[in-house]
């Protein structure tokens, strides 16, 4: 299906700065940092269609070797009412085999969607504390979250950036502390509208990365989510390809600031209004293991057709 593009009456272009600062103008960062892998997958693509026939079954085609992931964040949304609906038509969806799914609840509905919610879909929290527990009023500790059952927490999201005044030193320490407490992180990361046009998006998500890279000692339990902060709620969606360079870049990055193998099994999902009707061509994009969803996951089915957009990325072997 087609996105509704371009993106008017903003025009966000495509970002032209290099990973290493020798990129020529307009040549995309996808094409010069990953022509041999990208290369590659085009060769496998083809062969796996070539090889489509009776008798055959569909698998997914990704550069990664993570499943894929979908996350739904409610952010300060609901009440006891709307979220028993909202668990009911996720308890009564039909979704895909292959996929995780996890759902972030306001902290005070945390418990409620524990004990409500089909075991197929685990449960994340919207941010915790940097440290163990104490005297810090307001704040969320990750063995308190651990204590409800929660396993996912999401940190760094530009609205904890830009609105509370997170600097990425302390969201890396939160990530860093929540991991020793066995909690599995969602890591945010994502440029401003006037950081893109300024070519600054590689700058910028490339910054954020280190941060997370500098405290933690293994990313195992660390899926990122990179979430242009012009596309969160605006309506505004990157177009595939913006995502995929992006998605690309930040592969690239891993690989050659973590390790070849740490790059290839995080997942890296894409967030920013998507929906039920963009979610299909932005899955089919190699390097997009997933989505972090917003508004779109307070509505049941809607959500559920965005987890099932794992079909978009299977092929026929």
């Amino acid at each position: 299906m087609a996105l509704s593009l371009p993106l008017s009456p903003v025009s966000i272009p495509t970002q032209k700065t290099s990973i290493s600062g020798h990129f020529a103008a307009g040549v995309t960062p996808f094409a010069s940092c990953s022509t041999t892998n990208h290369s590659f997958f085009q060769q496998v693509s083809r062969h796996l269609h070539a090889a489509a026939g009776k008798g055959c079954r569909p698998v997914a085609s990704m550069a990664g070797t993570g499943k894929f992931f979908v996350g739904g964040n409610w952010k300060c949304n609901g009440t006891k009412d709307s979220i028993s609906k909202l668990v009911s038509d996720l308890n009564n969806a039909q979704i895909e085999d292959d996929v995780d799914v996890v759902v972030a609840p306001p902290f005070i509905y945390v418990d409620q969607v524990k004990n409500s919610l089909t075991d197929r879909i685990d449960i994340s929290a919207q941010n915790s504390w940097v440290g163990k527990g104490g005297a810090f009023t307001g704040e969320i500790s990750a063995e308190q979250l651990k204590d409800i059952g929660c396993n996912w927490v999401i940190l760094g999201h530009s609205e904890r950036r830009h609105i509370i005044g997170e600097n990425d030193e302390f969201i890396g320490s939160k990530a860093a502390y929540a991991l020793s407490q066995n909690l599995k992180v969602i890591a945010c990361i994502g440029e401003l509208l006037e950081e893109r046009e300024a070519g600054k998006t590689f700058d910028v998500c490339f910054k954020q990365l280190k941060a997370f890279a500098d405290k933690v000692s293994s990313w195992d339990d660390i899926v990122i989510a990179y979430e242009p902060v012009w596309a969160i709620g605006t309506g505004k969606v990157a177009t595939p390809q913006q995502a995929q360079e992006v998605h690309a870049a930040v592969r690239d990055w891993m690989k050659k600031n973590v390790s070849a193998d740490v790059s290839s099994r995080t997942r890296i999902i894409y967030g920013g209004s998507v929906n039920g009707n963009n979610c299909g061509e932005l899955a089919k994009q190699e390097d997009i293991d997933g989505f972090l969803v917003g508004g779109a996951s307070l509505k049941g089915p809607e959500f559920s057709t965005i987890v099932n957009s794992v079909t978009s990325k299977k092929v026929t072997v």
